[in-house]
Parts: structure tokens; C-alpha cells; sequence
């Protein structure tokens, strides 16, 4: 890479030994060994209110979401692994994007998101590997001005794709994860050159 990539990566699960965080860790390495820098971190380390546009105006945005849009602010891109709840991606996850996306007076809209690219991903343990909610998430991020990648990963039956030290049992599915990290640190090396 002939410029230092910055990557965001984090889940939408809010789960401790979650399938999504495991998923991710698997591209977040695919993203290292094409040369990118990542920063995992974990969204309950960011506690937000539900957002509240009331709460907003009467208290301002709380110190966890200007410390995650200001992580989201000095990366590149973003891999994010979203479980699926009842056909959505989490809301975890959509209660952060809305803190993060509110303007504070001086910054331009969408700070934290336009211009940015992201690669998605989710893991779970129904068939459809969290597909209906991987294709909202992206309806979402383009709205606010985030080009998502084509390619994604669903990991059906995710239960059963681990091992217990956390690796994937799978050596082709570890590979095609891994693979997506990569695109997307070769992908922004190129639109940042």
C-alpha cells in the first residue's frame, strides 16, 4: 500500500462471545494483511440513549457518540458485521449510525459518513446467513453517503462455523472472509492514491 489505510471495525451485536464479532475478526484480518491499519472496537464501549431529537436539542450529543464519529471521522472505511433481528440489521447498530450522523454546529452533514466506504457482513444461525437485514444496513449507509462494497458475506448456520478457539471451521468460507477485509483495504488504497 503505498498510503496508510485506516479501517473501523465493529460489530452491531451486542453479544460477548458473539458469532458477528468472530466473523469480523476474520476479515479484520484479511484487512491487516493487505497493509490496512484497523481499529476493532466494540459499540457497548459507546453507550447512547436511544436517539431522541428532544434529548438532542436539551442535552447535546452524548460524549460516546462525538467519541465514535470522531474514530468513524479518522478512518477510511468501515467493516461492519450486523447480526439480523426479525428481518433488520440491530439496533445497536441503527441507534449508533443515527447519534453519529447528527451535525454539531460548524460540521458539515453527514461528517462521519460521506465519502467513506464500507464492506458488510453478518452471521447467523437461520439459513439465510442475515441477508435481509445486510441489504437495509446498505440501503441505509448509501443513503447517508457511504459507497458499501458489492461484495458482502452471510454466514448461514453460523453456529456451527467456528471452532473453539474462534477460528472458522471452513478453511474455503475463512478465505472468502478474509478476501472481503482485503478488497476493501485494496479498494480504498486505490481512492485514496
Amino acid at each position: 500500500m503505498s498510503k496508510t489505510i485506516c479501517i473501523l471495525s465493529f460489530s452491531g451485536s451486542a453479544r460477548v462471545d458473539s458469532l458477528n464479532g468472530k466473523l469480523l475478526r476474520v476479515a479484520t484480518q484479511g484487512a491487516r494483511t493487505a497493509g490496512a491499519v484497523v481499529t476493532e472496537i466494540d459499540l457497548m464501549n459507546y453507550p447512547m440513549p436511544i436517539y431522541n431529537g428532544d434529548l438532542e436539542v436539551t442535552e447535546g450529543q452524548p460524549e460516546s457518540a462525538k467519541a465514535l464519529k470522531s474514530l468513524m471521522r479518522d478512518s477510511h472505511g468501515f467493516l461492519i458485521s450486523s447480526p439480523e433481528y426479525n428481518g433488520g440489521y440491530s439496533s445497536l447498530l441503527k441507534n449508533a449510525i443515527d447519534w453519529v450522523s447528527r451535525p454539531i454546529p460548524g460540521e458539515p452533514a453527514l461528517a462521519a459518513f460521506t465519502g467513506k466506504t464500507a464492506a458488510i457482513m453478518s452471521a447467523s444461525p437461520g439459513k439465510l446467513g442475515g441477508i435481509r437485514g445486510l441489504s437495509q444496513l446498505r440501503q441505509i449507509l448509501g443513503n447517508i453517503g457511504v459507497l458499501v462494497l458489492p461484495d458482502q458475506v452471510t454466514l448461514p448456520a453460523a453456529q456451527n462455523a467456528f471452532t473453539r478457539d474462534g477460528t472458522m471451521a471452513d478453511r474455503d468460507t475463512h478465505e472468502k472472509v478474509a478476501r472481503l477485509g482485503s478488497q476493501l483495504a485494496n479498494i480504498l488504497n486505490k481512492l485514496q492514491s
